[in-house]
């Protein structure tokens, strides 16, 4: 919801922290319009991975509100003042009503409350530039594979990615694949995904049979309490190698005691979900040891260690221009990373700066 209102707005968060007063009777000498004061060129037009993090810093640092503490306010006032509500309706209308039945707060009358959740997970499966994976036959189109994602996401990359993929990559590719095999290869024949199929339906019947006490539900939410923590906007090393001794310790756990009620077969919702968090605790411990091997800041990449003298995100593009893409080896075993070095003749990467 926030990114679709940030053409307008202000943000901000009271001075002091702990005020838990209502926003309108916070008088304007005692806020802080934390992006306009650290960003005087954007201020609530900073790109978002740097807007999440200053929200998150600030709720960090106690200033957050609500009840949680865990938001900043997104204040039309100024807009509605200068533009008139019929203007702000007509743009954001649908939106606002939206707020107003979730939380029962008029965001004409008072400022919206907002904090950043996850969003986006870059990356993807490494594919060829034929957009096959590393099964013959699997190709692997969209968002669904890593080939335009690099620390951050690109504009309208969905897009562009579904549709370049769709149109001009996949009719080529895919055909050219099927006349050359003549389908004496396809995939379900092939050793690497029988051997998936096989490992994947272990599972299945292992989660089955488990018969614990503790719900998936609550197993992903600690999953996901330990990323955001250690491995989400801001990280550092001794958090990630914290979690990279949790989460290992929170799987193991996961295969003994996790509970799957309902009926004995595959057609239940909840081995569904289980299913899906078993793939979470895998992905997580990648995604964390990515963090830690990457020990610069770059775009959505915020390693602590690698930062500017005023807190920004210090680039190191002598040792991480390149792209990387880690192979799998087996569940509890380390995966081997793959670089390939990327090469900038025309346009060269530059440190940014929103001051």
């Amino acid at each position: 919801m926030s990114e679709s209102l940030r053409n307008n707005g202000r943000i901000w968060v009271p001075k002091n922290k702990g005020d838990r007063r209502p926003p309108n009777a916070i008088p304007e000498a005692e806020r802080d319009y934390y992006l306009e004061r650290k960003y005087p060129s954007f201020g609530n037009l900073v790109p978002r991975d740097v807007a999440s993090r200053n929200a998150k810093e600030v709720c960090d640092d106690g200033r957050g509100v609500g009840d949680s503490g865990l938001s900043v306010y997104l204040d039309f006032r100024d807009d509605i003042t200068r533009l008139g509500r019929d203007v702000i309706e007509a743009r954001y209308g649908n939106l606002f009503e939206m707020y107003n039945r979730i939380t029962g707060e008029d965001p004409y009358a008072q400022p919206m409350r907002i904090y950043p959740a996850v969003h986006y997970t870059m990356g993807g499966l490494w594919v060829d530039y034929q957009l096959q994976s590393s099964v013959p036959g699997l190709f692997v189109l969209g968002e669904a594979n890593f080939s335009d994602h690099g620390a951050n996401r690109l504009g309208a990359s969905a897009l562009m990615q579904g549709l370049a993929d769709g149109y001009f990559v996949a009719p080529y590719t895919v055909p050219d694949y099927i006349a050359s095999t003549r389908f004496t290869d396809a995939p379900v024949n092939h050793p690497a995904f029988n051997e998936a199929a096989t490992r994947v339906d272990d599972n299945l019947k292992h989660l089955l049979g488990v018969k614990g006490k503790t719900t998936p539900r609550e197993f992903h939410r600690r999953l996901g309490h330990l990323m955001w923590d250690y491995v989400g906007m801001a990280r550092n090393e001794v958090g990630l190698k914290k979690v990279l001794s949790e989460i290992p310790a929170l799987r193991d756990e996961f295969w003994r005691d996790v509970s799957v009620p309902g009926s004995n077969d595959y057609m239940n919702q909840s081995l569904e979900y289980a299913g899906r968090v078993a793939d979470y605790l895998e992905f997580a411990e990648v995604m964390a040891l990515d963090a830690l091997e990457r020990a610069e800041s770059c775009g959505g990449h915020f390693r602590e260690e690698s930062q500017t003298p005023e807190g920004e995100a210090l680039r190191d593009d002598e040792n991480f221009a390149h792209v990387a893409a880690w192979e799998f080896t087996g569940v509890g075993t380390a995966p081997v990373l793959h670089r390939e070095k990327l090469d900038f003749e025309n346009v060269h990467p530059s440190q940014r700066s929103y001051k």
